[in-house]
């Protein structure tokens, strides 16, 4: 395989134009200093993400654009923009690599049909394992570094990435009928993406992989019968509960997945050290801010979803169990590539330690809740 060689590419076009600013302002001035407001002018970081303007994502997205400006004392303006502003929603690990944009805020499964390997950053086969960690793996269990490998010394894309907002399982769907048995989905036109399309076919479903704007005009059409995105608030913003009135929440089909800041290798390395520190830094913090966000505002949502008609369910542990099996059968051919193996095998050394602990130490908080709130669970 041909990798890029972006040795001889590493000024970025805005750190030209940045130096090239500078330069200009000392030739006016006859050799004297720049202008203090010419120093002092922003770098501005373009930023596209994978959501439309609506959606609660590009507020997150914006969580980090603040933080990265008040860090920085306004030497860095991020500009964040929405779902084909430049480029569509799949498409931004191109445009980051090519440099059309500076920055993406996506998922990596969005580029999955670029390279399956993708999945595993995040929804990928769940060992027993959370998001929380999930996201532990990447940054203390080796996850960051198989992902350099993948997308830089594998697929040769001029890009660095890392991972902030260990999201709540995803739920299973919409469905317009109430579905209690896997019988009950097979031969259903459903939308999810990523390795969650090859472990819902291999159950009976028909999948389409659509980005979020898209799903509700799907659904309208007939090209869908049924579909999940992510989470109440967004789920609703889009109009889901128009379309469909059971809320199936509980699902394994994507259970870990976190947000994917995607860097343009090139204009990150162009910046200053403490610039480069802000903007890596900077998703830790957001990442603690979109989880605040995340627990006050889906809870809310789907609060608003239950008193609005629609009836929200627990999956049928008759579902969860048929997904686990539909991984187990699935994750061979995975381990056919010898690049998602290695993957998987650190995954399972990690989760098997990591939630061992983490289900040994954690107490019932079913029983804690069913203690204080008696009944309003739906188990």
């Amino acid at each position: 395989m041909t990798v890029k060689d972006n040795s001889a590419a590493r000024v970025s076009r805005r750190s030209f134009l940045r130096k090239g600013a500078l330069g200009a302002g000392v030739a006016a001035t006859g050799g004297l200093a720049a202008p203090a407001v010419l120093a002092q002018s922003p770098i501005v970081v373009k930023l596209q993400t994978s959501w439309p303007a609506s959606d609660i994502w590009q507020e997150m997205a914006q969580h980090y654009a603040d933080r990265v400006e008040a860090m920085s004392g306004g030497r860095l303006k991020v500009d964040v923009l929405p779902a084909g502003a430049v480029v569509a929603a799949f498409q931004v690990m191109d445009a980051v690599s090519d440099g059309l944009i500076d920055m993406a805020h996506s998922v990596p499964v969005y580029w999955y049909g670029k390279n399956k390997a993708a999945s595993l950053f995040g929804t990928g086969p769940v060992f027993g394992g959370s998001a929380d960690t999930m996201l532990g793996w990447f940054y203390a269990g080796g996850g960051q570094e198989f992902y350099r490998e993948l997308t830089q010394d594998i697929m040769g894309l001029d890009v660095v990435g890392m991972m902030g907002f260990p999201m709540p399982a995803q739920p299973f769907g919409w469905f317009k009928n109430e579905v209690a048995a896997v019988d009950d989905i097979k031969g259903l036109k459903y939308r999810t993406v990523g390795l969650a399309a090859d472990l819902m076919q291999s159950m009976g479903m028909s999948v389409a992989q659509l980005p979020g704007g898209e799903i509700v005009p799907a659904m309208e059409r007939g090209v869908i019968d049924a579909f999940e995105f992510n989470n109440p608030t967004s789920d609703s913003r889009f109009g889901a509960q128009d379309v469909a009135k059971n809320y199936y929440l509980s699902s394994y089909h994507q259970a870990s997945e976190s947000f994917e800041f995607l860097f343009s290798r090139s204009f990150l390395e162009s910046l200053d050290p403490d610039l480069q520190a802000i903007l890596r830094h900077a998703v830790e913090a957001a990442s603690t801010a979109n989880s605040a966000t995340a627990l006050d505002q889906y809870s809310r949502d789907l609060q608003k979803l239950s008193e609005s008609g629609v009836t929200v369910h627990r999956t049928p542990q008759a579902i969860l169990s048929a997904q686990l099996d539909a991984w187990d059968a699935l994750i061979p051919e995975l381990e056919q590539d010898e690049f998602m193996k290695r993957v998987l095998d650190s995954q399972r050394e990690w989760v098997e330690r990591v939630t061992y602990y983490t289900l040994m130490n954690s107490p019932d908080y079913t029983l804690a809740y069913e203690h204080y709130y008696p009944g309003k669970l739906a188990l």
